[in-house]
């Protein structure tokens, strides 16, 4: 019987979540599967994949394929690389103990790189905010000098149209003798 290494897609509509499981490839997409690996949720950033690296070396080495997206996700995690450090370990090449220690290395290595995008992803999330704040208040500063504006050019026409007023009253009291009671 062919096994696959494949994702069966659980979740609601538009939030899909997937589980990674090793299934008999005649098996349909999300019907029966021999076993559970993890699961991958694509809906996060940076996605999450929860696996389980010794049960997905134990199907890889029995024969199992990956699919193009399972082998992505199972390289990603370090299985691939454990697979074939378990080779080494066959072949005589590598101690178990070297085997180890190298994926461990990796693994180090690996979260360091993940812990690093993440916080250049929160880094790069908080300039985007400020930037929008700094441009909204440059938005609103503009709006406040025009109303400003717009108020000084109106007291100065009130005032001249209240000067006009004083100046048509003092020329139509100047043609008139004063009275005397």
């Amino acid at each position: 019987m062919p096994v696959k290494i494949r994702l069966q897609r659980h979740g609601k509509k538009g939030y899909p979540i997937y589980w990674i499981v090793a299934a008999d490839a005649r098996a349909s997409r999300d019907g029966r599967f021999l076993e559970k690996l993890g699961t991958y949720n694509p809906n996060t950033n940076p996605a999450s994949i929860e696996l389980d690296v010794d049960g997905s070396v134990k199907w890889l080495q029995n024969g199992a394929q990956p699919t193009d997206t399972a082998k992505t996700l199972l390289s990603q995690k370090g299985v691939l690389l454990k697979k074939h450090l378990a080779g080494g370990v066959s072949k005589g090449a590598l101690t178990e103990e070297q085997a180890e220690e190298k994926f461990q290395a990796w693994l180090a290595d690996k979260e360091g790189r993940t812990d690093k995008e993440k916080e250049d992803l929160l880094n790069e999330a908080k300039a985007a905010k400020e930037k929008a704040l700094a441009a909204e208040k440059e938005v609103n500063q503009k709006r406040i000098d025009a109303a400003a504006e717009k108020a000084k050019e109106e007291a100065e026409a009130l005032e001249a149209e209240v000067k006009a007023a004083a100046d048509a009253n003092a020329e139509a009291g100047e043609g008139e003798a004063p009275t005397e009671a």
